[in-house]
């Protein structure tokens, strides 16, 4: 088989995440608006090496008092609903209309299938893919829903370094992930269509109580009637949830992401939401939640990642699960002998590494 250094005799094998910088030469950049660095630190977010993760975790706690400035914003809905359509005609009425800078992530659990769905969506955002004040950022390529919505938490804080004063957040993925975005934004906006059967049961009622804004797309042609029906259900549908702890009553409004109809007043209901929390405290409540919320699942995170990394608990549970399979043990007292020989043999100091 050929080497590159057969092919090639000048050829040198490039790191792409490796940098000559320190981690205030990154944040430097960073605080400046350097998008390109920007990247880099987010792949080193990303990364699974150690090396990489310790500069990351630098630059991140340095990023930090910096951050926090942007609005965030979860978008989710049922495939085929529009979401990216509609982040492309959200961004470009903010870029344009209202001069911010926007930051476009994703939180996809079934990323090491697809690579992020986001990366073919960016054809249907295309007019903002160009703008210069917008980042576009596909979630990480591997590892599970935990763990790539904690990425996404950490991009967060990196993007709102470097300036980005609105950070939309799609969820690509379905089910778990739409929770792991909630904890993660100010404003959850649930992205619906009318015409494809029963309105309601194309989504649980878990993510519609969460919702803070329930948006019916394509009401355009033939479809407005329908749309402005769907929107009539939804309305009643959400009279029966309970109050919602923020004190704000969800609103359901009708739009167009293909022709842009409508998009002004979607601005219009998140803005004033974002005044309305911060009037009552719920704002900064809410952030303060998330972030003990997130400092727990990172917690979660990295001990499922040193248990799972480790050599002899990998040999361990290759024979325990051979004696499970052979009935000569049960699973529970399997996992708890594997787990009480994980705490015997590690440290306290690997743990907390």
């Amino acid at each position: 088989m050929y080497t590159h250094s057969v092919v090639n005799p000048y050829y040198k094998k490039i790191n792409r995440i490796h940098s000559k910088y320190t981690s205030s030469e990154y944040v430097e950049q960073i605080l400046k608006g350097n998008i390109t660095i920007l990247s880099k630190a987010i792949s080193l977010v990303e990364s699974k090496k150690n090396e990489h993760q310790k500069i990351a975790q630098e630059i991140i706690e340095k990023c930090l008092p910096y951050a926090g400035n942007s609005i965030r914003i979860g978008i989710t809905g049922v495939p085929g609903a529009g979401k990216s359509t509609s982040i492309n005609a959200l961004g470009m009425d903010l870029v344009h209309k209202k001069n911010k800078k926007l930051a476009v992530l994703a939180v996809d659990p079934s990323s090491d299938r697809s690579k992020g769905s986001i990366l073919g969506d960016k054809i249907r955002m295309e007019e903002i893919s160009r703008e210069t004040n917008v980042f576009i950022r596909p979630s990480s390529s591997s590892g599970s829903l935990g763990g790539i919505a904690n990425k996404t938490r950490e991009e967060i804080i990196l993007c709102e370094a470097s300036g980005f004063d609105t950070i939309l957040i799609e969820t690509v993925g379905v089910g778990q992930s739409e929770i792991a975005v909630h904890s993660m934004v100010d404003f959850f906006l649930l992205i619906q269509i009318a015409g494809a059967g029963d309105e309601l049961q194309g989504i649980k009622r878990g993510i519609m109580e969460m919702a803070d804004s329930i948006v019916i797309n394509k009401a355009d042609g033939d479809n407005i009637e329908k749309a402005n029906l769907a929107a009539v259900q939804y309305k009643n549908a959400i009279s029966l949830f309970p109050a919602s702890p923020s004190k704000w009553i969800p609103q359901v409004m009708t739009y167009s992401g293909h022709y842009k109809i409508g998009i002004t007043e979607i601005w219009n209901t998140i803005y004033k939401y974002i005044d309305f929390t911060k009037t009552n405290g719920y704002f900064d409540h809410k952030r303060k939640t998330q972030d003990k919320y997130w400092m727990y699942e990172n917690i979660n995170e990295q001990l499922k990642n040193h248990f799972y990394q480790s050599d002899f608990i990998k040999k361990e549970l290759a024979i325990k699960e051979k004696q499970v399979l052979d009935s000569k043990i049960s699973p529970f007292k399997a996992s708890k002998q594997i787990l009480d020989l994980f705490f015997r043999k590690t440290p306290l100091s690997k743990l907390t590494h």
